[in-house]
């Protein structure tokens, strides 16, 4: 309608162009910036992605929290060494906090066991999330990592609807394949509404320890192309790095190398 200013939230009129309102953080808790960490399949390494980011950002000074929507595969409280179960008061639930300061909240903690498999429904799967971010006293949050399971599917769709997503980060490896992936992560941030902030190549070379010589293990790089093939831009490239993944194993996340992602945490902290 004429006049629109795009906030749906703040207006009374019942127009054919009307979006849901977004879910606001229950009264002890601001949230200023919610980024979503994607891919459009699993084993690309976007957990990892997530909890480096927010290691990174972290050490920027900024109070960091990370949203594990990855309900039914959550690795984010491993990573972070993370093994107590989540407790209320009369504040909300109170999230996790690990080593350096940075708030997550995951299923993992509202388990009996850490092992015990999430059998439920979608619909049950996109109230949880909701939850998460409504009764968790986050506290005051200036960034907000939200980890999506690979796919375009229930979660994202309740995330993007729900939350108000200031970007979106695609994670992705360089392989053939990954032009399509890109393709179907960016497309629904373009349906969604919400801006695509680039593409972080992971695992994308290994430098060799012993003689310095580089070695594309999964292929040389399409990720420029496809990219450019969706008007967006790689604007990080991960090496192989055997130790990212025996810190994560180990509950060790925020000790990994960040120095990759810096002009990720740049180019966020101009956003």
């Amino acid at each position: 309608m004429s006049g629109c200013n795009g906030d749906c939230g703040s207006c009374g009129s019942d127009c054919k162009d009307r979006k849901p309102a977004h879910l606001s953080p229950n009264e002890f808790s601001s949230v200023k910036k919610i980024y979503a960490v994607v891919s459009g399949k699993g084993g690309v390494g976007k957990s990892s992605v997530t909890c480096m980011l927010a290691s990174a950002m972290q050490q920027r000074g900024k109070q960091t929290a990370v949203l594990d929507a990855d309900v039914t595969g959550p690795s984010v409280p491993k990573m972070f060494g993370l093994h107590e179960r989540a407790e209320a008061d009369a504040s909300g639930i109170q999230p996790a906090v690990t080593t350096t300061g940075i708030r997550v909240m995951s299923v993992n903690l509202l388990l009996e066991a850490e092992d015990a498999p999430v059998v439920w429904r979608g619909p049950v799967i996109s109230g949880a999330i909701q939850q998460f971010f409504t009764e968790v006293a986050w506290g005051d949050i200036d960034y907000m990592f939200v980890d999506m399971p690979p796919g375009t599917g229930d979660v994202p769709l309740t995330v993007f609807q729900s939350l108000k997503v200031n970007g979106v980060i695609v994670v992705t490896t360089p392989q053939d394949l990954v032009g399509l992936i890109v393709k179907k992560a960016v497309n629904m941030a373009n349906m969604m509404n919400v801006p695509v902030v680039g593409i972080v190549e992971n695992m994308s070379v290994f430098t060799c320890p012993d003689c310095g010589k580089q070695h594309h293990i999964f292929g040389k790089s399409t990720a420029d192309a496809a990219a450019a093939a969706v008007g967006t831009k790689v604007i990080a490239s991960l090496p192989i790095d055997p130790r990212t993944p025996a810190l994560a194993d180990k509950g060790a996340i925020e000790l990994a190398d960040t120095d990759a992602l810096q002009p990720v945490v740049d180019l966020l902290l101009r956003d």
